[in-house]
């Protein structure tokens, strides 16, 4: 008789681990299948090869937008703010109707400079749209 108890008691004190395994093995599908669907957002841009001759002055064709390392917006050697790009853009535009609209930043510009810039030259009816970096 004490050998049938002792054999229960063991079996009692047994910790059956299979469905604590099936619950970690459900999150570990689910954290895989939620992880392969995330998106990363970013701006694609296509660097052009580099090269170290002078680029042409294109100021007279294109409408050339320069943002400075304190991420200062200057057009025709003024300074504008961002707010007015657009009205630039359409009346410059209606000036010179091949132009397109070139943003000459520097290295240490904010890209978020760039994105409103672009955006309102778009919603201006321009979209050739280039950027180039100046060290100034």
């Amino acid at each position: 008789m004490a050998l049938g108890k002792r054999r229960r008691s063991e079996e009692e004190n047994e910790i059956d681990m299979t469905p604590m395994l099936d619950v970690v093995f459900i999150m570990l599908i689910l954290f895989i299948v939620t992880a392969s669907f995330v998106n990363e957002v970013g701006l694609d841009v296509n660097r052009p090869p580099t090269s170290d001759a002078p680029p042409p002055d294109s100021s007279d064709t294109n409408i050339v937008f320069r943002v400075s390392e304190s991420n200062e917006l200057m057009l025709e050697g003024r300074r504008i703010d961002i707010r007015s790009v657009r009205a630039n853009v359409e009346r410059l535009h209606a000036e010179k109707p091949e132009a397109a609209v070139v943003i000459a930043a520097h290295p240490k510009a904010k890209t978020e400079i760039f994105v409103k810039i672009s955006d309102q030259a778009r919603e201006a009816g321009v979209y050739n749209i280039s950027l180039a970096t100046v060290d100034d």
